[in-house]
Formats: structure tokens, C-alpha cells, sequence
């Protein structure tokens, strides 16, 4: 019979690892809306049961106990009653434990499907808890727990890469790592005749990346054909990842249905309908591919007495997802819903604004506490907040009781209901610039402007006091008075003298933030803010245990280029004029003594660097895995404003920065990952932390590969005016806290 439709459902849920009942009940309510919706089939993230970020908890067998306990649950819901279902948890099976989807059916498990490729790049670490199931179309006996066999009946289960076969139709399995490989599955399950693919993922947010998952989606559907489902999670569950929640449904390469990237709910469904018959039309004129499929080896395939379609809709075909118009339809040209993408100020906007708002509301404390200086990245963490207060009154404007009962949770007020952004961020944020002798008016009054127009309840206080007593205690005790550079001090005394200031900020920042609720009449207390970007620390340039040493950093994982860019587009966007006048500001951290009232000190020329630069030198380290020679090579002809040499002196100058502050990385405060380049120590970037600062090998081959090119341009041009020599970089004693002497010894702290 012809035209036959099928309606699936894929679950963008915003679990947290370990909350196996706050899991259960997201998982539950997603099958509810599936079923609500006519889904047949439905799918979620990897590891939903769990959470993802579960790391070495993976080792327990607490875990895995527990993941059963869920899988139960589920078993007996009517909820879940003739659904077909697919939900991720870990299984060990042989004293292995795999990364697995477990599909089930009215209270029979169908299949355990094991992942087979474990994604271990970028700060994936999945084969430090998972092995991938190398048997390719094998299946094996798996034996039920015995609480699990008392609800199903069964004693044992098929395990193993397998695909389920309806009355009218087979899916098949993908996980996450699977749809990336080279080798991927899709393709030899398709020429077998699987028409439906669900791919159970775990994909993390970086900036600029939506692109690639959705061309990768849609070529996966293109080329093998078939419905592809990609499930996802989205938000913050518990770690540095933020998860895009970029679920969609793709048939034939045509994306019918997609989840909204940027959201605070918990749970999404996306269903979407089609025509299987569409698939098979598709798939018989590939003339080259039915030739292939022809001689495919096939699946073990487990048959059930199930179908996704209705005996009696046919050719009865629309998208079930809200918003999208689209019909599957074999005799027409089809069309697919627009994908809108988010330029990369809008998703700085956004993603690290959903990632505060499930780091606060899941951290029972009150609000956030961030030191204003003024400039760009104190003030970009300011309008991230106020963003996700915007989010929120506009989330709760819809109906959404989550949303609502947690931010009433947050302020302690159960009759409480944000309706204006401003008030909202007045009683979430509190912002505070901390002045000493060495801050300058023009500081002051942009913090102050700013947080008047997002509405941030705003304090200005001077910590001398504080800055004078702890010298005070050195003073007493080695008889000795410190001096900035400016005054006759020595680079150590110039340097001590600014890091006692950055540092009494973090101390004063800790103790407003605990007690700041307490004073305002509220319980709690606040979550401080960091404001360091993804360049300061590359480069170190930020001291040890200063203000940027807090809770937790949104913009960690950001380039200074990238947050200028952000800024302009928010100030445009939200009609915050205080933004322009701290674009036009010199980057400064205010640590140095001014002159006749005016600041003297730059960011750029105390590190002898720029920050684009920063930007280029931090892609090429990391992502492209260059040294300091090839970082060279590839510059030489990029930098043709640049002679040889003085590329080699910034590269030189660079790598020198680098490995006397590498230190600095193992105590980076947590960030929103959002950047493929981060130098965070922590699973991203992992190398040594003590350096020999000369890079005497490196170095010298670039030198000598300096001597052939000026030799060979001697050759090529003739004679040729012998290049200028560069300035030496200059002596590197600020940013952001830091303070250090880069040309000299390296220190183990600054």
C-alpha cells in the first residue's frame, strides 16, 4: 500500500549529571509530549539517564545501579506504553562498560545498542570510562538484572550493533561520535534498508560551530537517505560544556523539523511527519547506491509486532513541529524550513546566559557578584547577565512554571514575577568598581553608567585602606618600603605593588558576595564573576588569586576580538549608550600609578602584544598544533607586512610569555568552554605547566630558517637593503592583574 506516514519525536532535554530523579521526570515528560504530539518513535540525548558529565562517577557501580532503578521506572510508566522508545545510560556487560541506547517497547527491552566510536578530542574524555563495541553487526546475549526481568519477563537481551525491524519500516542506532567518524554507520546501515537513523547525541556548543553539525545532519540524510533524527542535549549539566540542543529531523536531506537553539526550558520535543514511501523513491534512484546495497552484509535485525504507521492515514502528511511548514511530498518539490543561524555576537549573547542561568538556579545561591572595572570584559560579563534576566521575564511572559518557580526559588519570594529585565537584573546582579589611588574618574563613571542601564544594584567603594594595611605588615617585618617603577622601585617591588592590589579585589569580592544578600534583607549569597578572557589567559596575563580567581567565568572560553564585536552589536541591540564609551577606552588594568590625574598604562603594550594577535598565536597553537618553528612558518607568509625576522621576534616573544606563565592555566577559574582554542588545563588543554622558557632548540630553528629565507630573498632580488633591526618587545608588567617582568627569569608566582 502507497503513502504511508510516520511520526517521530526527538527530546532536546537539559539534564544534570547525577540527578537521576530530575532526569527521570525530564525523560517522562518528553514521552508524554511525544505521545501528545502522534510520535510513534522517540528518541533523546546520549546518556540522558545519567547526564553526560558524569565523569569518573562512571567508575561506580553506584551509577550504573541507579541508571537501572530509572530504566525500571520507565518500564512500568504507563507513560511510556505503546511508544517505541530509546533512552542512553551506561550498561557493563563482560565487566566492560559501554556508552549504550536501550530501545524498548511496552515493557520489553528490544535491544541494547552500544556506541562505537568514543570521542576523546577537544574535552571529550569518553574512553576514560567507556570502550567501544567492536563488533561490527554482532550481537550477544545480555543478562537482565533481576528486578528488570521481574517487570519485562526476560532474562536475556540482545546487546550488540543491531537495527529493529517494524511491520513497515527499520531503524537503526547512531551515537553521537559515530555521525563524525569517517566510517560512520549511517552508510552501510542505509544500503541494508535502514530507513530511519536516530542519533543520540552529546554535542557541545563552540562559536561558529551550528553550521557544521547542520551541514553534517543534512549530508548524512542526503547521501545515504532515510530520516535522520539527531537528539541533543542543551545547557549546562553541571561542567564546562554548554550543549547546543540543536535536535532536528532531516528526510532525504531536507531538515522538516529543528528544536529552538537558544532556550531555558527543560525538556523539547520535535516531531515531525513524513512518508516512508518518500525514502524509497529517493533511495531507488541513486541507480549507483541500489547496486551497492544490492551486495550489503546484512544487520541482525530484531522484529517486533509494531508499526509507526497508521493503518488507515494515508498520504495524510504535515510537520507536527509548531513553526514549521513543511510537506514530504514525493510528486512535489519540497522545500525546507528556513535554519536560521545566530551570527557570533548573538550566540556570545546567549549561550553563556543560559549556562549562568543553570549554574545559578541549580546552585541554590541568590545571584551573582561581579567586579566592574569599565572595561570590555567586566562589562561584557554585565550585559550577558542582564541578558539572561531579559531571557528570563520573556520566558515567564510565555507560561513557563520551571522558569518562574526557580527564579521565586532564587530570591526567596514565592508570590514573586519578574516582568521588567531591569529590575530583575537589579535583584540578581550586584556590581561593584573597587578604586584604589591608581583608578582614574573616567573607570569609575563608565561602571557606573553601565550599571545604571542594565540596572544592576551598583556599589563603588576604595579598598587603600585594605592595600595600605597588608603592606603595612611587610613594612613591619622586612623594614623595607616598596616603590612603583615610576617612584625608583625595581621591576619586583613595581610588580608586588600591583598584585597586593589585584589580589585585596578578590578578597573584597568574597566578602560582598556572602554578605551582600545578608545586608539587602535576602537569604543566600552570591556567585562571584570572573571577567578574564580566552587571550588574557593564554597569555597569563592576569594575576594569580586576583578578582579574575572566582565561582565561575562566562567568558572564559571568549576572545577579546570576539567580546569587542559582541558589544557593539548589544549596544546597538539594547540601546545601551554606556557601551561606546568603554569600546573607546584603552584596555587597562589601573595597577600602576597615574600622571597628572590620567591613566599611562595599555593592556597591548604590556603585554607587546596585540590582542588579535593573541587571537592568531592561540589558533595556530592549538588547532592547528604548532610549536614555536611552525608557528613561525605558517606566519612568515601571513605577516607579509612583516619582515622574517620580526616574526620571529613576536613568535619568540610569544612562546617566552607563554611558558612562564603556563602555570597560571592549572588555576584558571571554570568557564563556559565556547572556544576551540581555550587554554584551560582542566581535560581541554593538557600539557606541562613548568617550562624551560628558552625554547633553545625551537628558537634556534627558527633563527637559522630566518638566515635561508634572507639568504634566498639575496639571491632571488639581488642585493637588497639590509632589514632594520626591531625594537626589543617590550618589558611585559600588566593586564588584567598581571604584572610580570616577561624578559627575565621566570617566577613561579606573580
Amino acid at each position: 500500500m502507497m503513502g504511508r506516514t510516520a511520526t517521530v519525536a526527538v527530546c532536546t532535554l537539559n539534564q544534570w549529571a547525577m540527578d537521576f530523579d530530575g532526569n527521570l521526570r525530564r525523560i517522562l515528560e518528553s514521552i508524554k509530549e511525544a505521545k501528545a504530539q502522534g510520535a510513534r518513535f522517540r528518541s533523546g540525548p546520549e546518556l540522558e539517564i545519567t547526564g553526560y558529565n558524569c565523569e569518573d562517577h562512571f567508575y561506580e557501580n553506584d551509577t550504573n545501579l541507579h541508571s537501572w532503578e530509572v530504566l525500571a521506572v520507565l518500564l512500568k510508566s504507563n507513560i511510556c506504553e505503546d511508544i517505541l522508545i530509546d533512552v542512553g545510560m551506561p550498561v557493563m556487560h563482560k565487566n566492560v562498560t559501554y556508552n549504550c541506547r536501550v530501545a524498548f517497547l511496552n515493557r520489553r527491552i528490544l535491544l541494547i545498542r552500544p556506541k562505537m566510536q568514543m570521542c576523546d578530542s577537544s574535552i571529550y574524555r569518553e574512553g576514560r570510562w567507556f570502550s567501544a563495541w567492536r563488533k561490527i553487526r554482532t550481537v550477544e546475549d545480555y543478562f537482565l538484572p533481576r528486578h528488570i526481568s521481574q517487570i519485562t519477563g526476560q532474562t536475556v537481551v540482545p546487546i550488540g550493533d543491531a537495527v529493529i525491524a517494524t511491520r513497515d519500516t527499520c531503524i537503526g542506532f547512531e551515537i553521537c561520535e559515530e555521525l563524525w567518524h569517517p566510517d560512520s554507520n549511517h552508510i552501510p546501515m542505509s544500503l541494508d534498508g535502514v530507513e530511519i537513523i536516530s542519533n543520540a547525541s552529546g554535542c557541545m556548543f563552540e562559536i561558529r560551530k551550528a553550521y557544521t553539525v547542520v551541514d553534517r545532519v543534512k549530508t548524512a540524510a542526503a547521501k545515504a537517505g532515510g530520516c535522520y533524527m539527531y537528539s541533543d542535549f542543551f545547557g549546562c549539566d553541571g561542567g564546562r560544556m554548554f550543549f547546543m540542543g540543536f535536535s532536528s529531523i532531516t528526510v532525504n536531506g531536507n531538515m522538516i523539523g529543528r528544536a529552538k537553539q537558544f532556550s531555558l526550558r527543560e525538556v523539547e520535543v520535535t516531531t515531525a511527519t513524513f512518508d516512508l514511501d518518500s525514502i524509497r523513491a529517493y533511495r531507488n534512484c541513486i541507480r549507483s547506491r541500489t547496486h551497492s546495497s544490492a551486495s550489503s552484509p546484512a544487520y541482525p535485525r530484531v522484529k517486533i509486532d509494531f508499526a509507526l504507521t497508521s493503518e488507515t492515514e494515508i498520504c495524510q502528511l504535515s510537520s507536527a513541529r509548531v513553526d514549521v511548514d513543511y510537506i514530504v511530498d514525493e510528486y512535489s518539490e519540497t522545500t525546507s524550513p528556513e535554519i536560521l543561524y545566530f551570527r557570533p555576537e548573538e550566540e556570545i549573547c546567549m549561550a553563556p546566559a543560559c549556562w549562568l542561568w543553570d549554574y545559578l538556579r541549580r546552585s541554590c545561591q541568590g545571584g551573582f557578584f561581579l567586579p566592574l572595572s569599565g572595561g570590555v570584559d567586566s562589562s561584557s560579563v554585565a550585559c550577558i547577565v542582564y541578558n539572561m534576566c531579559r531571557m528570563i521575564v520573556e520566558e515567564v511572559k510565555t507560561g513557563d512554571t520551571q522558569v518562574l518557580a526557580d527564579v521565586r526559588k532564587i530570591v526567596g519570594d514565592c508570590d514573586y514575577v519578574p516582568t521588567d529585565p531591569k529590575q530583575l537584573c537589579n535583584t540578581l546582579l550586584v556590581t561593584c568598581y573597587m578604586a584604589t589611588e591608581n583608578s582614574s574618574a573616567q573607570t569609575k563613571a563608565r561602571a557606573s553608567l553601565l550599571a545604571n542601564q542594565i540596572g544592576s544594584y551598583h556599589l563603588s567603594v576604595v579598598i587603600d585602606t585594605a592595600i595600605s594595611a597588608v603592606l603595612g605588615i611587610f613594612q613591619q617585618v622586612a623594614k623595607h618600603t616598596p616603590k612603583f617603577r615610576v617612584h625608583g622601585g625595581s621591576p619586583r617591588e613595581n610588580l608586588a605593588l600591583q598584585n597586593v592590589q589585584a589580589r585585596m579585589r578578590m578578597v573584597v569580592a568574597y566578602l560582598f558576595a556572602q554578605l551582600m544578600l545578608w545586608v539587602r534583607g535576602r537569604p543566600g549569597g552570591l556567585l562571584v564573576l570572573g571577567s578574564s578572557n580566552v587571550d588574557e589567559a593564554l597569555r597569563g596575563y592576569f594575576t594569580k588569586y586576583d578578582c579574575s580567581s572566582a565561582d565561575i567565568n562566562p567568558i572564559g572560553g571568549i576572545s577579546k576580538e570576539d567580546l569587542k564585536r559582541f558589544l557593539v552589536w548589544f549596544g546597538e541591540k539594547y540601546g545601551i549608550t554606556a557601551i561606546k564609551q568603554v569600546l573607546e577606552a584603552v584596555p587597562t588594568a589601573e595597577l600602576e600609578p597615574l600622571q597628572g590625574g590620567h591613566l599611562v598604562q595599555a593592556d597591548e603594550v604590556d603585554m607587546g602584544m596585540t590582542y588579535k594577535e593573541l587571537s592568531i598565536y592561540g589558533r595556530l597553537r592549538k588547532d592547528q598544533c604548532c610549536g614555536p618553528f611552525s608557528m613561525f612558518c605558517k606566519l612568515v607568509p601571513m605577516w607579509n607586512h612583516c619582515t622574517p625576522q620580526e616574526v620571529a621576534d613576536k613568535v619568540k616573544h610569544f612562546w617566552r610569555c607563554y611558558a612562564i606563565n603556563r602555570h597560571k592555566m592549572t588555576i584558571l577559574t571554570p568557564s563556559c568552554h565556547l572556544e576551540s582554542y581555550s587554554p584551560d588545563d582542566n581535560r581541554h588543554d593538557h600539557r606541562q605547566f613548568l617550562y624551560n622558557h628558552t625554547w633553545k632548540w625551537q628558537f634556534d630553528a627558527i633563527d637559522e630558517q630566518v638566515k635561508r629565507v634572507s639568504e634566498d630573498d639575496k639571491v632571488s632580488r639581488g642585493k637588497r637593503e639590509a632589514p632594520k633591526v626591531p625594537a626589543k618587545p617590550q618589558v611585559s608588567y600588566g593586564g588584567a592583574g598581571t604584572r610580570r617582568e616577561h624578559d627575565k627569569v621566570p617566577r613561579l608566582d606573580d
